[in-house]
């Protein structure tokens, strides 16, 4: 794998950004989320803010509702969802993400499954990972086991979430999330 750390530009200040925390599943309690709180604390050691934290369950009008509730809240810029990207019949978190994107950033779910299959082999194909933007706000979806998250975070989100990470990274542009077609074209 590429060393990342490498990539960050020193000279830059860090912009902390406030994200959430979403979990989806249908059995998990504070107590047991393992995930959540994974993510939690890889938030605040790498300097962001954790500026939202629930469990929902696996119900496409639960998570949609929560995501606009989490967009429509000026201080949150990003969305970090753990649970319910598989196969089964009530793994629904990407239908639901997909549903509320304005935009999606493929290649986010490309590179985790590329991740991943140095780690899992062939069982990454039933990855759905999944990664948009609506409403001026990132929104991440990935799967529900702690060794995932790590993935996630630690090898696209860490140096994606990092403004000094060169050449490009989501927080320098993070301005622009929401400007209109009409603007971008200078009418």
């Amino acid at each position: 794998m590429m060393d990342h750390d490498k990539r960050i530009n020193k000279s830059i200040k860090f912009v902390a950004v406030n994200i959430a925390v979403l979990t989806v599943s249908d059995s998990r309690k504070p107590s047991e989320d393992r995930s959540g709180d994974l993510l939690a604390g890889r938030i605040n050691e790498d300097g962001h803010h954790l500026a939202g934290r629930t469990i929902v369950t696996d119900d496409f009008d639960t998570i949609t509702s929560q995501l606009r509730t989490w967009i429509s809240d000026s201080g949150i810029d990003v969305v970090v969802a753990t649970g319910g990207t598989g196969l089964t019949g009530r793994d629904g978190t990407p239908e639901a993400f997909r549903a509320i994107f304005e935009k999606e950033i493929d290649g986010f779910g490309e590179l985790f499954r590329y991740i991943s299959f140095a780690k899992i082999g062939t069982s990454t194909v039933q990855s759905r990972a999944v990664a948009g933007v609506a409403g001026g706000t990132y929104l991440f979806s990935l799967p529900g086991s702690p060794s995932a998250c790590r993935d996630g975070w630690d090898e696209i989100l860490r140096y994606q979430l990092d403004i000094r990470h060169q050449p490009c990274n989501f927080v320098e542009i993070m301005p622009r999330l929401a400007e209109s077609p009409t603007q971008r074209r200078g009418g």
